[in-house]
């Protein structure tokens, strides 16, 4: 016994034997389908040619945050003068006035050996620092951008390492300060370190410091770490000075800075 071919239905509702086609529908969707292929290949040919990576969002900020340290201005970096608003205690507003500029340059020297031995994975693509003082000249205060060669997942690993170990309140991982001869910060050495703040981000290639001391030049046996100083309550002599303030104060300021520069350079032109 065999049976007949089952019958289906075309467009118009009338039976028509199933596994027939029209040879012109069966033409025209072997054009299409080349057609198709050919416009995806041609839009990814057109992306390599074109140099488009398709990197948006944070890894694309991350890579152009690497780079500002030669593509913008000192002066957005490290502003001539800084507003503090609320910045000191007692929510009491700060100015700081920038008094020098050091030389862009590496890393060699820039660090004591072991907060350079502990940033040494990351890599020094560059460091740019700049030093403040305050509206009274009493105070003085180093910042520092050091730019990494390290990718994402190098600046995530130290800054978990940096937050379980609390390297960031060590006496011993101290930034140094930037002196600069015939200015208030002429006598800011290492022995004047009084407070500091120092930050890896994860978000850019970059770690922000700062350390301040008093202007005089008066020696500090023992810096006590930002965090500590602002406490309430806070009896040692660079919290009662308020210099825990200035050194997270400025960190904080330039490093908004850093990340408003980093999305003005990721904007798409309209």
């Amino acid at each position: 016994m065999s049976f007949a071919r089952p019958e289906g239905y075309d467009e118009n509702a009338r039976p028509r034997l199933l596994g027939q086609r029209d040879r012109s529908h069966i033409v025209a969707a072997a054009v299409c389908l080349v057609l198709g292929v050919g416009l995806i290949g041609g839009a990814v040919a057109g992306s390599w040619l074109a140099g488009d990576s398709g990197e948006t969002g944070p890894r694309s900020g991350f890579t152009a945050a690497g780079s500002l340290w030669h593509s913008v201005p000192v002066d957005q970096l490290f502003p001539p003068t800084v507003q503090g608003r609320g910045a000191g205690p007692g929510d009491a507003d700060r100015l700081w006035t920038r008094i020098a500029v050091a030389p862009d340059s590496g890393c060699e020297d820039a660090f004591d050996p072991l907060l350079r031995k502990l940033l040494d994975p990351l890599g020094c693509a560059r460091l740019l620092r700049a030093t403040y003082t305050d509206a009274t000249q009493s105070h003085v205060t180093t910042v520092g951008l050091l730019f990494t060669k390290a990718d994402a997942a190098g600046t995530a690993s130290l800054a978990g390492r940096v937050d379980k170990e609390r390297l960031d309140r060590r006496t011993d991982l101290v930034p140094l300060p930037y002196p600069a001869k015939g200015t208030a910060a002429a006598d800011f050495g290492a022995g004047q370190r009084a407070s500091w703040a120092i930050s890896v981000l994860t978000d850019a290639p970059v770690v922000v410091y700062a350390v301040s001391g008093w202007a005089d030049g008066r020696a500090v046996e023992t810096p006590q770490p930002a965090e500590d100083a602002m406490e309430s309550g806070a009896t040692s002599a660079p919290a009662q000075a308020g210099l825990g303030h200035e050194a997270q104060g400025l960190a904080d300021r330039v490093e908004r800075g850093l990340r408003k520069n980093v999305g003005t350079a990721t904007e798409q032109p309209s």
